[in-house]
């Protein structure tokens, strides 16, 4: 039955390309990429960050010309960041045209995506899910933001080697495959700097049954002695766990990862002397032209700074296209599994690079992990 159902799907994509080819223009046919995102609700943040960013992207190529005179199309659902929501909108996407896909905006939900993709192999570029078995789901799978293990390691080395702390308060998210990815990795690299827990390093955590009361934490870290936090978690809680320590008079620096993209606006009560700090590959405030250019737009159009998920979204989507171009692809009719073996060879072949928003000449493994350096922003509050 279920390969039954899944011939079934198979058909009504074809029909339903045919559809989407004609979707612009009365009869013009288009490229359709595809995704999926939180774009409601709890971590909209990031999901409308990466749409908007990569919507900038489409219109920029669009207005250029598309590719030989092909305009793309973009097609975003709503996935809550769920994995069952994530995996039944590609469905969707995929019935509905999508040849190629920036996969979904966070990790649980980009894992599920990757799978389900992997069934008809269609190139996966995730914007930003940095976890290792979301690339690992396969050939077709591919990320623009740093990986989960190149974040842990970094925070590692920027707290011990570069920051001299001597005892690092950890607080991370056991629930959440993002957060615990980027603390394995920071323990990991703690091991090998010869750190040891309980002694260099002290560590609390929380899962779904708690994202709002962290005083336990805090007040644990506290008695510890913590000289700084370290939060490889997503700003909404990050935001929460700086409030109630300032609250509890333990008012310590702060770096995360760049799951704390966007926590400027949850500091409201955040004592101004804690200095908080997040690893990111984009900086808003750089003073490159293509940076302040893409910020400016971006601010022009939504009415606000982008973050690094917009800058992501916005590589992804150029990624793909300029792939597109040295690939040679000259025909819109292209099924998705023949865009995904023409795509592959050029992201790992060692000779295509990329310099976007994000990176200057980003390239890629034969494991879908991207190359390229990462920086260290403090939060203006």
């Amino acid at each position: 039955m279920k390969n039954l159902v899944r011939i079934f799907c198979v058909v009504l994509a074809v029909s339903f390309c045919a559809i989407a080819f004609t979707a612009c223009g009365g009869g013009e046919r288009v490229y359709v990429i595809g995704g999926t995102g939180p774009l409601s609700g709890e971590n909209s943040a990031y999901g409308l960050a990466v749409m908007r960013g990569a919507t900038i992207a489409i219109d920029e190529i669009n207005r250029d010309g598309g590719l030989n005179g092909v305009q793309f199309k973009l097609d975003m659902k709503h996935d809550a960041c769920d994995a069952e929501q994530a995996a039944s909108a590609y469905l969707t996407l995929i019935e509905s045209g999508m040849q190629v896909s920036i996969g979904s905006v966070t990790s649980g939900a980009a894992k599920s995506f990757a799978d389900a993709a992997a069934e008809d192999n269609v190139l996966c570029l995730t914007p930003s899910a940095s976890a290792d078995d979301v690339i690992g789901a396969g050939a077709h799978s591919f990320r623009v933001c740093l990986g989960d293990p190149q974040q842990g390691t970094i925070a590692a080395d920027e707290l011990v080697t570069n920051g001299g702390y001597t005892k690092i308060g950890v607080i991370y998210d056991t629930s959440d495959i993002y957060s615990e990815g980027l603390y394995n990795a920071f323990v990991a690299r703690m091991t090998e700097l010869g750190k040891t827990a309980g002694t260099d390093y002290v560590v609390q955590s929380f899962d779904n049954s708690n994202k709002s009361n962290f005083t336990a934490q805090v007040n644990a870290l506290k008695n510890a002695n913590c000289d700084v936090l370290f939060l490889p978690i997503y700003y909404g809680e990050a935001g929460l766990i700086a409030r109630q320590a300032t609250q509890a008079d333990f008012k310590v620096p702060i770096l995360g990862c760049d799951g704390l993209d966007g926590v400027k606006d949850h500091l409201e009560g955040v004592d101004a002397s804690v200095v908080v700090r997040y690893i990111t590959p984009f900086d808003a405030s750089s003073t490159d032209a293509r940076i302040k250019n893409f910020v400016t737009e971006y601010q022009n159009r939504y009415n606000e700074t982008p973050n690094q998920f917009a800058a992501d979204g916005y590589d992804a989507v150029m990624i793909i296209f300029k792939a597109m171009q040295a690939a040679g692809i000259n025909d819109v009719t292209i099924t998705a599994s023949e865009l995904c073996e023409a795509l592959k060879p050029i992201l790992t072949g060692g000779e295509f690079k990329y310099t976007g928003l994000t990176g200057a000449d980003m390239t890629w493994t034969e494991g879908g992990s991207c190359n390229k350096a990462a920086n260290i922003v403090t939060v203006a509050h």
